[in-house]
């Protein structure tokens, strides 16, 4: 098994059955975990800020960096691995409120907006989501089979499972 790290303002897509995707520590940051269960290709993006229009520049050289580069970009290389857009699922974890609770930034429902836009824009729906609260998460999803694990401070690892999606039993 070779397990692939996706950092900050990162994405990764894989076709290889051994390969396992993983970001650590989401706090506002927003994962996106995509998977075509017939092409058996996994994504996953780990998306910083909401808006590339924030940084113009960082955002030429950081793409993955924002919700409105990054969620594209995902899509086309999910593609190149061969994964038709009308059957992937779309599980999302992250969107914490890190600093204090209902402030001004508040970057994690501003980072949740973005991506809803950008996945309405695409026309893709999110299938299954673990979003809010005030704890960082760390996701991976297999390759194999797109079973997506989720861990929080003070739980359990859990599944995060999507109607109709690869984790459906």
């Amino acid at each position: 098994m070779a397990l692939l790290v996706v950092g900050i303002g990162d994405c990764k897509v894989s076709s290889n059955p051994s390969d396992v995707l993983i970001t650590h520590a989401l706090g506002s940051c927003i994962a996106i975990l995509l998977y075509d269960p017939m092409a058996r290709v996994a994504g996953l993006l780990h998306f910083m800020l909401p808006e590339s229009s924030l940084d113009a520049d960082r955002a030429g050289r950081l793409p993955f960096l924002f919700a409105d580069t990054g969620i594209p970009l995902l899509l086309e290389r999910a593609r190149q691995f061969g994964a038709v857009q009308s059957r992937v699922v779309i599980l999302a974890a992250g969107g914490a409120q890190m600093l204090v609770p209902g402030g001004t930034f508040n970057i994690g429902l501003r980072n949740y907006q973005a991506m809803q836009q950008a996945l309405a824009k695409a026309g893709i729906r999110v299938h299954k989501e673990d979003i809010g609260g005030i704890s960082w998460r760390t996701v991976s999803i297999d390759v194999a089979d797109g079973h997506v694990q989720l861990r929080q401070p003070g739980s359990a690892e859990r599944t995060l499972r999507a109607q109709g999606g690869p984790c459906h039993p």
